[in-house]
């Protein structure tokens, strides 16, 4: 043997011959793969390494359990005839194909397992080296496993009104939540994980992936995830989804709203683990739940107003009653109701201002203008309402409505308004007092001067009125200015109301100011000390007022007097004493000039003696 030289070790030989350096190598997924009857199926193949054509042909074997050693042909990419006839119906009919990713790569899809199609899958690539080098076949097992993936609607179905229809037809109100729940099973020996979701269609669109919009779904390693559209309900806590027991699952969303109308589905998926780590679906059922409409609650509220056109008189109390229909949901947990009552003066645009509401708490309040008298808002029955105003004034007439909304709790007891309504007008009608006023107003003694005291006087006539009218009288004054009146409004100097108590407002010079009533109705202003800013044109506004059972006041008719023109005027000895003092200091003036000037010659001439 020594005469055929040294052995060489046999990865340089291989490496000598051009093996180690270029090798085809065929690779396919790591097996076992386990997929279920009925679903399909797609195993990959390439192959690297090769010389020639980059346009690689493939062929795919199934060797079955039952006959290990016996090569049935399934598909090629370069031969039509290939298949055997067991392949040959259904690559015909395109439920077994090769679909060529590259020249290089290709996957064998089977789009409906069968039983027999279980066994060890070979893809063969036919050599295009000038040597045959390497590995020209992968293989990988198909175990097929029986469905037993069941998915089923879980009762008791979700909450609200269900018609016997199959599937059931369900009615919940706007706010309310919707529940409902799946049964998904398997019994598959292996160990797969289950996906459950939930999905909605619209009403009457055919079901289908593309139509089909996912709520809520529980994936396979156990999280919980939404569609784009319920993303931010699941995050705020309004969307839910559990699983209870072995078997049942349960959404739950919360508020429900009109986009939520529809037609919902549970579908099921069972996936496993493949030996590559990777994890693949096979099988997937779904079940049609109910069709759910949504009970909007704008297109049932609605307001009613009572008893009818109302005619009451001053003092007398005023009742009006609203009443709020529709098939709503009770106030609670889902829903709330503010009720409130506006008022429109006669021939005003609009709804007007709010007299008195009671809240979604149930808690009243009074509208601006309103406080201070005794008005009542309260719920009288399960949805009526009722406004009382113990004692009514004319100025409480006008066109009253009922305005009734309502809310829909969300995430964190959120309220959020939903609908609202407004009553017909319903129109109120108070007598008005009769009362007629007058106010003669004058300056005692006609003329006032500088430091003087000034008082101005203000007789009132009244007519007409319910016993017990009591007067008050306010004094206001305009003040001049470059000769012209202001055009700002006029300024309250003081009065006196209509429980005798004094109010003194800004004198325009500043002094003491006293006011009072000197007779049942009349009434006095003392401006003392007067100086020229009092100067202005004043005059006297009396008001008459009523006082009702409820201790109330309100103003049954006012006046305005003429206007008052005040003047501070000067006194003559102060017209003469000013020329006389202007007199005395030119004199003065004079005179020292006159006396310097000769006191200044005098002092020359001695000089120049």
């Amino acid at each position: 043997m020594g005469a055929l030289g040294p052995q060489l070790p046999p990865p340089l030989l291989l490496l000598m011959l051009g093996i180690g350096c270029c090798a085809r190598e065929v690779l396919v997924p790591q097996g076992p793969l386990y997929r279920v009857a009925g679903t399909a199926i797609s195993i990959s193949c390439n192959v690297s390494g090769y010389e020639g054509s980059a346009q690689q042909d493939f062929e795919w074997f199934l060797y079955r359990p039952e006959a290990p050693e016996a090569a049935l042909g399934v598909i090629s990419t370069r031969d039509a005839r290939f298949s055997y006839a067991v392949f040959g119906p259904r690559v015909a009919a395109g439920e077994v194909q090769v679909q060529r990713l590259q020249g290089d790569a290709v996957v064998l899809r089977i789009s409906r397992l069968q039983a027999q199609d279980a066994g060890i899958y070979e893809c063969y690539t036919p050599s295009t080296d000038a040597r045959y080098l390497g590995s020209y076949s992968g293989k990988v097992e198909l175990r097929v496993l029986p469905d037993t993936l069941q998915v089923s609607a879980s009762p008791p179905g979700p909450r609200g009104r269900q018609a016997p229809t199959s599937p059931p037809r369900l009615t919940v109100h706007e706010g309310q939540e919707l529940a409902l729940g799946c049964l998904a099973r398997t019994s598959t020996q292996k160990h797969t994980h289950l996906a459950v979701s939930f999905g909605r269609a619209v009403p009457e669109a055919p079901v289908g992936r593309a139509t089909l919009q996912e709520v809520v779904g529980l994936r396979p390693d156990l999280a919980v995830d939404a569609g784009a559209p319920y993303a931010a309900r699941l995050a705020a806590g309004e969307l839910r989804l559990g699983k209870e027991g072995p078997e049942r699952y349960r959404m739950v969303l919360g508020g429900a709203q009109a986009d939520d109308a529809g037609t919902y589905h549970c579908t099921a998926a069972e996936w496993i683990q493949d030996p590559d780590g990777s994890w693949a679906q096979i099988a997937e059922k779904r079940a049609v739940l109910a069709h759910v409409d949504v009970q909007t609650l704008s297109s049932q509220l609605a307001v009613t107003v009572g008893p009818g056109e109302r005619r009451v008189g001053p003092g007398e109390p005023l009742e009006l009653l609203c009443n709020v229909s529709g098939a709503l949901p009770p106030p609670g947990r889902h829903a709330a109701y503010s009720v409130g009552w506006e008022m429109a003066p006669a021939g005003a645009p609009g709804p007007g201002r709010l007299v008195a509401q009671l809240d979604t708490e149930g808690v009243g309040s009074l509208g601006p203008g309103y406080e201070g008298r005794h008005i009542a808002m309260e719920k009288v029955a399960s949805r009526t309402y009722r406004l009382r105003l113990e004692a009514a004034r004319p100025g409480d007439a006008g066109t009253y409505r009922c305005l009734a909304k309502a809310y829909v709790r969300g995430s964190g007891a959120r309220l959020r308004e939903a609908a609202s309504a407004r009553s017909r007008p319903l129109p109120v009608h108070v007598r008005e007092e009769g009362v007629v006023l007058e106010a003669v107003a004058w300056l005692a003694g006609g003329t006032v001067y500088r430091g003087e005291t000034a008082s101005l006087l203000c007789n009132i006539s009244v007519r007409g009125g319910p016993p017990g009218l009591r007067l008050a009288a306010s004094w206001w004054v305009e003040r001049p200015e470059d000769g012209e009146l202001s055009s700002g409004p006029a300024q309250l100097v003081g009065g006196v109301g209509q429980d005798g108590v004094a109010e003194l407002g800004v004198r325009p010079g500043g002094g003491p100011v006293s006011v009072e009533l000197v007779g049942p109705r009349s009434h006095r202003l003392r401006l003392h000390s007067l100086g020229p800013e009092d100067e202005g044109v004043y005059h006297c506004a009396p008001s008459a007022w009523v006082q009702h059972a409820d201790y109330s006041w309100y103003q049954a008719g006012s006046a305005r007097s003429g206007p008052v023109t005040v003047y501070p005027y000067t006194h003559a000895l102060d017209t003469l004493f000013v020329p006389l003092l202007v007199g005395a200091g030119v004199a003065l003036v004079i005179g020292a000039t006159i006396l310097g000037s000769i006191t200044c010659c005098f002092m020359k001439r001695l000089r120049k003696r």
